[in-house]
């Protein structure tokens, strides 16, 4: 079984079309085990009690956003060790730096491709 076969990915992001971009790039790349929610909460509830391999966050989210995502993902003994990307438009310098200190694993900027959502991938879980 490959790792394309075997990943278990969540999907986090308030607007559903930029939803489905990212659900379309994971089935371009041949990742068909996934998971959509559209905030914060729900999904760190979704996470806590199933884990998943990576998580692709949107960062600009009402509610809880990615970054209050990802410290509630490593806060949390079960999803701790949970790969963790964001997803944004604005990578600005704080962004980035707050999110290297809560262990973020990359940053996929937006607008993006297939192409460099497997590398942001890629360097978090391995070749897919």
């Amino acid at each position: 079984m490959s790792l394309k076969d075997s990943l278990r990915v969540m999907v986090v992001d308030d607007m559903s079309t930029s939803r489905g971009i990212l659900t379309q790039c994971l089935d371009e790349l041949g990742i068909k085990n996934y998971l959509v929610e559209n905030n914060g909460q729900s999904a760190f509830q979704k996470l806590a009690s199933n884990p998943v391999h990576l998580v692709l966050s949107d960062y600009n989210m009402p509610g809880m956003d990615g970054l209050g995502l990802l410290q509630a993902v490593r806060g949390n003994a079960a999803t701790q060790r949970v790969g963790f990307i964001l997803v944004t438009g604005k990578p600005t310098p704080e962004v980035i730096e707050v999110g290297k200190k809560l262990g973020l694993n990359n940053i996929i900027r937006k607008p993006f491709t297939v192409a460099s959502m497997r590398q942001a991938i890629e360097q978090v879980v391995g070749r897919l």
